[in-house]
C-alpha cells in the first residue's frame, strides 16, 4: 500500500514491481465540466483499490484486425486518470511520463504495448496518462472563447497532461520517484504533444528531460487568426457545429459523449493544439526558433518505413520517372536538384515514401536536436532501421511505432495485427540495449547501455544511434536531408503556406525567400 496526498492506494506486485493502476490526477470532465480546464483531483478515503485499469478517453472504434491494436475495452468521458509502475525498492528513482500517441484521437495509457514493468526493473518509475481525445480534447468554439477568464478555448487534452505532471509532481516520491527528475516522452502525436509541452509556459519546471519519438512539428492552428493555410480554430470549431446542427456549446454539451465522438470524426474534426496566447503563447517553431522553449536535454527520432504503415500520408505515386522530376523542378525550383538527389526518380514508390517521412518526422527530429544544441542543451539523434522477418514480409520494414516494443521491453505483448518479432536472443538483446538507453537517458539525461556502443550528442557533427541488427553510432543522418527540409519549411512560413507531409508532388511551389536557405 501507498500513502501519497492523494489518498491511499493499493496495487498489485509483479516480482520486483509493483503496479497501480486508474489513479485519478483531475475532476471528471464531464457535465458541465466538458470543454472546462481540467478541475482538481478528487480525493478518496480509506484505501483506493489501483488494480485494473481505468476506462480509456472516449473515441471512435477502430475496425477489426487494425495495425496498432483494438479499441480499449472501457471507454468513458470519465477518463482523466493515470498509470503507475514503481520498483519495489525505490527511493528518489528517475521518473518517465509516457503520452500516448494515436493523432490525439485514438489510444490510452492502458495500451499492453505501453506497460511500464521492462522499465521499472531498470529503477525508473514509469506514468501512463489518459488524456481527453478528438473533439472533447481539442475543440475551439467563440462561446467556449467567451467563458474563459482568459478568452481562450481548445488545448483541454494538453491542459490535462499539465495537471498529470502537476499530480506526478505532488505524489510521486510517494511512489518512489524523485519529482525534480520527471521525464516526458511520447511517439507520433504522444511526441507532438512533448513539443507543445517544451513550448507551453504552463509546463515549464514540472520535466527536466524530454524524449520526442516521430513527433512531427506542423504549423498549429491559430485561436483567431487564419495562418499557414489553416482556419482559425475557432473558425474550424464553428464550423464543426454548423456541420452537426448544433445551434449553441450548450447544445453540443448536451450530446451524448460517444456519439459527440463519432459525429465530429466523421465531419473532419482534426485535433491539434491551439495558438492562443496562453497554453501556447505562439506558434511552437516559432519558440524553438526564439530559444524560449523548456530548456531540457532531448531525445528524438524516427523510424526509417514511417510511411509504410501510414500510406494515406504520401501522394500518389507518379505514372513515369519523368512526370516525377517535372512535377518535383514546378514545385522546388533552385531546389529540386538536392530534392531529386535524396529521392530520385529511379525507385519511385520508395521516393515517395521516403521524401514524406523526411519532411514530416526526419525534419521534425533533427531540428529539435539541433534547436536543443543551439542553446546550450545536450540533444540525442537515433534512426530505426530494425528489420525482422514478419514486418519485413508484410512491407512494413521499421513502420510507424515500429520501435516502440523495443524501448518498453514488451516485444512478447504486441497486437494480434502487429508483426511479432521472432523470440530470438539478437531481438531479446536489441530490446534491452534500447531500454537500457531509454531509463539511462531518464536518469541523467545520457543515454547509455551496457556493452552496447556508446551514443554521442548530436553536437556540431550531427551524430546520431542507429538501430538495425544492434545499435551503431554514426554521424550525418542522410546527409542533405536536414539542409533540405530546413529551406523548404523556412520558405513555406515566408509565404504563409503549410508544411509537414505536403512534400514532393504534393508540395505547393515555393520560391527562395529573403533570410531562408
Amino acid at each position: 500500500m501507498v500513502s501519497a496526498p492523494a489518498g491511499a492506494v493499493e496495487g498489485r506486485a509483479d516480482g520486483p514491481v509493483h503496479a497501480y493502476k486508474d489513479l485519478p490526477y483531475a475532476a471528471p470532465p464531464v457535465g458541465a465540466g466538458r470543454w472546462k480546464p481540467p478541475g482538481p483531483p478528487p480525493r478518496w478515503t480509506g484505501v483506493r483499490k489501483a488494480i485494473d485499469f481505468g476506462p480509456a478517453c472516449l473515441q471512435p472504434t477502430l475496425p477489426p484486425g487494425a495495425l496498432y491494436g483494438d479499441s480499449p475495452p472501457r471507454m468513458s468521458e470519465d477518463c482523466l486518470t493515470l498509470n503507475v509502475w514503481t520498483p519495489s525498492e525505490a527511493g528518489k528513482a528517475p521518473v518517465l511520463v509516457w503520452l500516448h500517441g494515436g493523432a490525439m484521437v485514438t489510444g490510452s495509457g492502458g495500451d499492453p504495448v505501453y506497460d511500464g514493468a521492462r522499465l521499472a526493473r531498470e529503477g525508473v518509475v514509469v506514468v501512463t496518462v489518459n488524456y481527453r481525445l478528438g473533439v472533447l480534447g481539442w475543440l475551439a468554439h467563440p462561446e467556449l472563447s467567451a467563458e474563459s477568464p482568459d478568452g481562450v478555448s481548445g488545448n483541454y487534452g494538453l491542459m490535462d497532461q499539465v495537471a498529470a505532471l502537476r499530480w506526478v509532481r505532488d505524489n510521486i516520491a510517494a511512489f518512489g520517484g524523485d519529482p525534480e527528475n520527471v521525464t516526458i516522452a511520447g511517439q507520433s502525436s504522444g511526441a507532438l504533444n512533448v513539443v507543445y509541452l517544451m513550448a507551453s509556459p504552463t509546463a515549464r519546471g514540472l520535466f527536466q528531460r524530454a524524449i520526442a519519438q516521430s513527433g512531427y512539428l506542423v504549423a498549429a492552428p491559430e485561436l483567431k487568426t487564419p495562418r499557414y493555410g489553416l482556419p482559425s480554430a475557432e473558425a474550424f470549431g464553428a464550423g464543426l457545429a454548423t456541420k452537426l446542427h448544433a445551434p449553441s456549446i450548450a447544445a453540443l454539451r448536451g450530446w451524448d459523449g460517444k456519439t459527440l465522438v463519432n459525429a465530429a470524426a466523421m465531419a473532419g474534426f482534426a485535433p491539434f493544439g491551439v495558438v492562443d496566447g496562453k497554453v501556447l503563447p505562439r506558434q511552437p517553431i516559432e519558440v524553438f526558433d526564439r530559444g524560449e522553449e523548456a530548456p531540457v536535454p532531448v531525445l528524438a527520432g524516427f523510424d526509417s518505413g514511417e510511411i509504410r504503415s501510414l500510406p494515406f500520408l504520401a501522394p500518389k505515386v507518379p505514372a513515369s520517372a519523368e512526370a516525377y522530376q517535372a512535377a518535383v523542378h514546378e514545385r522546388y525550383g533552385d531546389l529540386a536538384d538536392a530534392f531529386l538527389k535524396l529521392y530520385p526518380a529511379t525507385n519511385l514508390r520508395e521516393s515517395v515514401l521516403a521524401a514524406t517521412r523526411d519532411g514530416l518526422y526526419g525534419w521534425t527530429a533533427e531540428h529539435l536536436a539541433a534547436r536543443q544544441t543551439a542553446i546550450g542543451k545536450s540533444a540525442f539523434l537515433y534512426l530505426f532501421d530494425h528489420g525482422y522477418p514478419a514486418a519485413d514480409q508484410a512491407g512494413l520494414h521499421a513502420f510507424h511505432g515500429a520501435e516502440l516494443p523495443f524501448m518498453f521491453g514488451t516485444i512478447a505483448r504486441l497486437p494480434s495485427a502487429w508483426p511479432h518479432p521472432p523470440a530470438t536472443p539478437q531481438e531479446q538483446a536489441l530490446s534491452d540495449a534500447m531500454v537500457a538507453y531509454w531509463t539511462s537517458f531518464a536518469r541523467t539525461g545520457v543515454p547509455t547501455a551496457p556493452g552496447a556502443p556508446k551514443w554521442p550528442a548530436y553536437g556540431a557533427s550531427g551524430a546520431a544511434m542507429l538501430f538495425q541488427a544492434g545499435p551503431e553510432a554514426f554521424s550525418g543522418l542522410f546527409p542533405g536531408m536536414y539542409a533540405l527540409h530546413e529551406a523548404t519549411v523556412c520558405r513555406r512560413r515566408q509565404a504563409n503556406l503549410p508544411w509537414g507531409w505536403n512534400v514532393g508532388l504534393a508540395a505547393p511551389p515555393t520560391q527562395k525567400s529573403a533570410g531562408c536557405p
